[in-house]
């Protein structure tokens, strides 16, 4: 039997909260929610999903896992980061240099994830 990744768990103190703002992030649909979960299902091709679990209490250390989220240009990362700040990210500073091809911003509820600008093919 081969093991597969199935889906990404997210801990949150509001997780309809949170599964709206990576729903709106990620452009995936909100799935099969209940008292003990909420779930992301992907519309861009990707095969598993992200779920959010209730916890008591806000997110008090660095995460040891984040999401990479990628972009063709610096206009589409600029663009990006743009409509993710309107939707509640946060810029933060985890020592990131000035001329990092990456932006690293955090959710609502504080988990850090990048935006990564991919080298131009021409």
């Amino acid at each position: 039997m081969t093991a597969r990744l199935v889906a990404l768990c997210f801990d949150a103190e509001d997780p309809l909260g949170l599964a709206r703002f990576w729903a709106e992030a990620l452009r995936w649909e909100i799935d099969g929610e209940t008292d003990d979960e909420i779930g992301l299902v992907p519309t861009d091709g990707t095969t598993f999903g992200i779920v959010f679990r209730p916890v008591p209490g806000r997110k008090e250390r660095r995460n040891r896992i984040h999401l990479d989220l990628t972009t063709t240009s610096l206009d589409d990362q600029q663009g990006s980061i743009s409509r993710l700040l309107g939707l509640g990210a946060r810029h933060i500073d985890i020592g990131q240099g000035p001329d990092e091809t990456h932006v690293v911003l955090a959710d609502p509820e504080g988990n850090e994830f990048c935006i990564v600008r991919l080298p131009d093919d021409g």
